[in-house]
């Protein structure tokens, strides 16, 4: 599908330079590399775990076992973002929703890939194709993008990285934190930047993954 920008563009060069994004060169040409790598093993890896959870989806529900969802990008570009279905097809029926704990709409198998991140996984498409990485602010939909632009002022700085499948506002609150609280935590990583960051991020991520802390 032909990718987009959202409607309200903005200004990239100033803030790569407020965030002191330029200084940061060598950190994001490794961090590239390591995602691509990182994901093209996991994937294969994680491809049996996949094919499972495929055919269980599939038998409980009607619809398709993958789910593809509009989301922005770095610098407001907008992708498809790849995730196990863990809702009922007609989830939005009425139009864009923001989940709630205990949501309804969640399948039974939904809830539990959802707990343990295991509908995270075909995201890894996405680092593959450079939408995303590993680690980065989480994407949102373009509706509420602008919707928490108009409301939180500098909420798209966040939109200056790549968007990531963990981060530090996800382990740090994951959905149970506001767009304000998420933006603070978002610029905070972006404002400290750092190969020892990743790594906290990371192992705080497999803790979230065991325990199911934050979870919808």
């Amino acid at each position: 599908m032909e990718e987009r920008e959202v409607t309200r563009p903005f200004g990239n060069e100033e803030i790569s330079n407020e965030l002191n994004l330029y200084n940061h060169r060598f950190y994001f040409a490794f961090k590239a590399i390591g995602d691509f790598l990182f994901a093209l093993v996991c994937l294969i890896i994680t491809s049996p775990i996949l094919l499972l959870f495929c055919l269980v989806i599939k038998l409980e529900s009607k619809g398709p076992a993958f789910f593809l969802q509009e989301r922005v990008g770095i610098h407001g570009r907008s992708f498809h973002i790849i995730k196990l279905r863990s809702m009922n097809v007609n989830a939005e029926k009425n139009g864009a929703q923001w989940a709630v704990k205990n949501d309804p709409r969640v399948t039974k198998v939904g809830a539990f890939i959802r707990k343990t991140r295991i509908d995270e996984i075909p995201q890894l498409i996405n680092i593959l194709k450079g939408d995303m990485s590993l680690i980065g602010p989480r994407p949102e939909r373009p509706v509420f993008t602008e919707e928490f632009d108009k409301q939180i002022l500098g909420f798209k700085k966040r939109l200056a990285v790549k968007p990531g499948i963990t981060g530090w506002a996800q382990v740090n609150g994951g959905y149970d934190i506001t767009p304000h609280e998420k933006l603070n935590l978002d610029l905070h990583y972006i404002r400290n930047l750092s190969i020892i960051l990743d790594i906290k991020i990371i192992l705080k991520t497999i803790k979230v993954m065991l325990t199911g802390e934050g979870a919808r």
